[in-house]
């Protein structure tokens, strides 16, 4: 299912205003506020002057809880509970980072042999 994001031309994985979000969800801006107290899983960047800026997963985060709250009638409480099962355990940032770094050489192995047959080839 696809969603509308905002009526300006962004990219997909650009950030989001607050303004839009609530655009887009319908949603009024103190109710998106309130559930950054409520739920710690939404946690927008916040720059310069307290503007708060909302990455994909944020706004996929604001549509779920919407869905919970709103159409599936979960109440606050329940959601808090819905989404502290579903989120994955918090690891540190240097937790998988040498799987991550395994794979990127191993992306970097293949595409150096990938140049290297066409090389060949041409």
């Amino acid at each position: 299912m696809s969603r509308k994001v905002s009526g300006t031309p962004k990219a997909s994985g650009a950030f989001r205003t607050i303004g839009e979000v609530s655009e887009a969800t319908g949603l009024p801006q103190h109710v998106l506020r309130y559930w950054e107290t409520r739920f710690p899983q939404l946690r927008p960047v916040t720059r310069a002057g307290n503007r708060r800026y909302y990455r994909p997963a944020d706004v996929a985060l604001v549509w779920r809880i919407d869905a919970l709250l709103n159409a599936q009638g979960y109440t606050v409480r329940g959601v808090q509970q819905v989404l502290a099962q579903s989120a994955p355990p918090d690891t540190g940032p240097e937790d998988g980072a040498p799987d991550i770094f395994a794979a990127l050489r191993a992306i970097r192995d293949d595409l150096g042999r990938a140049l290297t047959q066409d090389d060949d080839t041409a």
